[in-house]
This record gives structure tokens, sequence and C-alpha cells, in this order.
């Protein structure tokens, strides 16, 4: 993909070990997961919206 093997991920975990500290990375972690939660939630919204969208362009609401 990027060219990235083990040993350059292995070398850019340890970076980031010695920059945060063991102690902050749970919540680097838990960040990064929430944010991506959060994204695909967002996106899944937006498709639902869309198809709503579609549906009532089509045939209208239905009978009332």
């Amino acid at each position: 993909m990027f060219g990235l093997g083990m040993p350059e991920l292995i070398i850019i975990l340890v970076i980031i070990v010695i920059i945060f500290g063991a102690g902050k990375l749970p919540e680097i972690g838990a960040g990064i997961g929430k944010g991506i939660k959060n994204f695909k939630k967002a996106t899944s919204d937006e498709d639902k919206q869309e198809k709503i969208e579609e549906k009532d362009k089509e045939g209208g609401s239905g009978p009332a």
C-alpha cells in the first residue's frame, strides 16, 4: 500500500511510545476508535438519508 513493512511499523510504534509514553496509548487508541465509530455512523446515516430521499422522489410517501 504505502511500502510500509513490518520493520517500519515497529519503528513507528517505538517512536510513538517514546513520544506519548506507554500510559497514554490506551487513551489514544480509545480516541481513534471513537473517531472511526463516529465516522462510520455519520456515513451510514448519510446513506440512509439518501435512500429515503430517492424513495420519496420515485413514489412519494404513499397513501395518507
